[in-house]
């Protein structure tokens, strides 16, 4: 008597068995890349999801700059003026104080430019100036302040950038006698 006739297996049926056990693995494995592929997917879809509320949140931030950065500026004409002026202009100081605190509690703040060296990540260069007293590249002035969230730009600084003169060479004119 055989081995397989001991155990009561024929061949035909161990035969089966092992090619049932291999579709068995093979449906497992399938499983398992399908389980981490819908994780992935999963994972992706919260990640997007994030990414479009950050970058709507920052387009929104971005809009209200511009008229918080003209605010500021009214308030800055208010010096000369007269008391009655000057109180109004207090309580307008304490709102605008009151948008940069909302914007620096959710992440947001502005960068210096002034005395940096031009980055296009971080500048918008809208004037050059030929000097020998700043070496090229340096920023002089910044006529509207960049802000940004973590290290992502919301908007570059509007900037005066320092060039090295251009150099004439002077040629000498032949006088006719």
């Amino acid at each position: 008597m055989t081995e397989e006739e001991k155990e009561g297996v024929t061949p035909p049926e161990e035969l089966k068995i092992k090619q049932l056990e291999e579709e068995l693995k093979e449906a497992k494995d399938k499983y398992l890349r399908n389980l981490a592929e819908m994780e992935n997917a999963r994972k992706r879809m919260i990640k997007e999801k994030q990414d479009t509320s950050r970058f709507v949140i920052e387009n929104l931030v971005s809009e209200f700059l511009t008229p918080m950065d003209n605010f500021e500026n009214a308030l800055n004409y208010t010096e000369g003026m007269g008391p009655e002026v000057k109180n109004w202009a207090m309580g307008f100081q304490m709102i605008l104080t009151q948008f940069k605190d909302v914007l620096h509690q959710n992440g947001i703040a502005p960068f210096k430019s002034e005395g940096a060296f031009f980055d296009p990540y971080l500048h918008e260069a809208v004037e050059t100036e030929e000097t020998e007293e700043q070496p090229e590249g340096m920023i002089l002035q910044e006529f509207i302040r960049g802000y940004k969230c973590g290290e992502r730009i919301i908007r570059p600084a509007k900037v005066k950038v320092a060039k090295s003169p251009t150099k004439v060479e002077k040629t000498e004119e032949k006088g006719e006698n």
